[in-house]
């Protein structure tokens, strides 16, 4: 009686514990009927033991798998942000302005004497030195004439430097030797003018340059006066760009200043400085002008080229830049922007706000000089999610 009534008792207790113990096999079950058929009480209880044991260890992991699965459902409710260390950095702020490129040897060319353009020398674009003949204009016989005064110039030389001789060895009279030198000097004076006035039917150019335009053709009849041009003349490597600069820049601004020219129709950037700045106030436009000189070594850039201007009017060597999306400004007017404190494991901060202080601004950028320190992390992606002393998860 006693064998017959302990067999449903434990079998009870064997099916509780099959249910308990998930995840066993077809050989566990086959294991169990076997032990329970053979009725080895000693067997039956290492049985018990050893599902005990696998018991506790699954509690285990079960309690281990809820507490990671309360934490993540504790950390559905953190912000999410992103963040980047502050760090001191050589700032340059530029003055943002426009201008036209300009030149102060772009020049007409007139004759100076009525004629025909008989030798054209030059072509449009073709490089030319200072003083290069470009031209010349018919002279109408005044090179013969030329000639016939400079036989005449040698020969009252010739006679002044004899009557000189012997008024030095005191033969001959002074008249004689007064008369040869006047002679002679009357001479070459006519020849010094003949020689000038001949070089105005010879054009010739102002300075180096490039030849833009050829205004008139060979054979065409020229005169001195508006309508006769004959050619114009750039010096394309002597350019600048004049610029309006606002009168509160006055101080700042000065010869000197780094400057970024860029073209935007040559999507080109060069670098120059400021040359020099006007010593007077447009009433206008309560501006003074700045000039700024153009490098021009590939030739690309040609007068009244639209330009735009960067002048340097400010600079701080430590300065912590910060985008400008993430300053926001409270009920009383002053800014703030987001750092996160505190990081501890799993990358988990605290959100603090920092009232700042901004200075200048660059493109994107802002610069803070005084709330927030170099090393801090400051919440970009995300600050206009959090709040003050809101705990954030950090993502990178």
């Amino acid at each position: 009686m006693r064998k017959i009534n302990y067999i449903p008792t434990l079998l009870t207790f064997v099916v509780l514990l099959s249910v308990l113990v998930t995840g066993c096999g077809s050989k566990d079950s086959s294991s169990l009927d076997s032990i329970i058929a053979n009725e080895d009480m000693d067997e039956i209880r290492a049985k018990k033991k050893e599902l005990s044991e696998r018991q506790k260890a699954l509690a285990r992991d079960i309690s281990l798998l809820d507490s990671i699965l309360n934490s993540k459902e504790d950390n559905k409710n953190i912000p999410l942000v992103t963040t980047v260390v502050a760090e001191k950095q050589d700032f340059f702020h530029f003055v943002e302005l426009q201008g036209d490129v300009m030149t102060k040897q772009n020049v007409l060319i007139y004759p100076e004497v009525a004629g025909t353009l008989i030798n054209v020398k030059v072509k449009e674009g073709q490089k030319v030195a200072k003083h290069q003949v470009l031209a010349t204009v018919d002279d109408g016989g005044m090179k013969n004439q030329l000639l016939q005064m400079k036989t005449q110039l040698s020969l009252a030389k010739t006679t002044f430097e004899r009557q000189e001789r012997l008024w030095k060895q005191n033969i001959g009279s002074e008249i004689q030797y007064l008369e040869a030198k006047t002679n002679y000097e009357a001479q070459k004076s006519a020849v010094d003018q003949m020689e000038v006035q001949l070089g105005k039917y010879t054009i010739r150019a102002p300075f180096s340059g490039i030849i833009d335009d050829v205004i008139k053709d060979q054979g065409t009849v020229v005169a001195p006066g508006i309508g006769s041009e004959i050619f114009r003349i750039v010096n394309l490597s002597n350019m600048y760009i004049e610029v309006d600069v606002p009168e509160s820049y006055i101080a700042t601004v000065v010869p000197g200043k780094k400057v970024k020219v860029h073209f935007p129709i040559l999507n080109e950037t060069i670098e120059s400085k400021v040359r020099q700045t006007g010593n007077f106030i447009n009433p206008n436009n309560r501006s003074f002008t700045a000039e700024i000189p153009v490098p021009n070594k590939g030739g690309s850039i040609k007068p009244n080229l639209t330009a735009k201007v960067q002048i340097n009017d400010y600079r701080n060597l430590e300065a912590i830049l910060i985008p400008q999306s993430i300053v926001s400004e409270n009920a009383e007017g002053e800014q703030y922007a987001f750092v996160a404190t505190d990081i501890k494991g799993g990358n988990i901060g605290r959100a603090s706000k920092n009232i700042i202080t901004t200075g200048k601004t660059q493109g994107d950028f802002v610069e803070v000089l005084s709330g927030i320190d170099g090393g801090q992390n400051i919440i970009i992606e995300g600050a206009r999610s959090v709040k003050d002393g809101q705990d954030v998860k950090i993502l990178n």
